[in-house]
This record gives structure tokens, sequence and C-alpha cells, in this order.
């Protein structure tokens, strides 16, 4: 019983280790940017679907 708990508790840490090193080893600048998502004019929120016109 015990060498089960040992196993389970071995096999959470490693998740757990998985998870913590996914979370917080991406890019030292954060995510890269398409240019065309640069080059958007970002006055506001583009209106993808405008309401239709009567």
């Amino acid at each position: 019983m015990g060498l089960i708990l040992l196993e389970a508790l071995g096999a959470g840490l490693v998740f757990i280790l998985i998870v913590w090193w996914t979370m917080f080893s991406g890019r030292k600048k954060g995510e890269l940017h398409d240019d065309a998502e640069a080059t958007e004019d970002h006055d506001g929120p583009a209106e993808k679907n405008p309401p239709p016109k009567p």
C-alpha cells in the first residue's frame, strides 16, 4: 500500500513539474507577432459583423 502511495506521489510531482515548466518557460520577450497584425489600425475594436442596413 505504501509503495502505491509513493508511486502516486511521484506521478503527481512529475505532473506538477510538467505543468510548471510549460507555464513559465516561454519566450523572454513574449510571443512573436505577425507583421499583418502589427500594421492594423488599433484605434478601437474592429466590428467584424456590422448590423444589417435596413
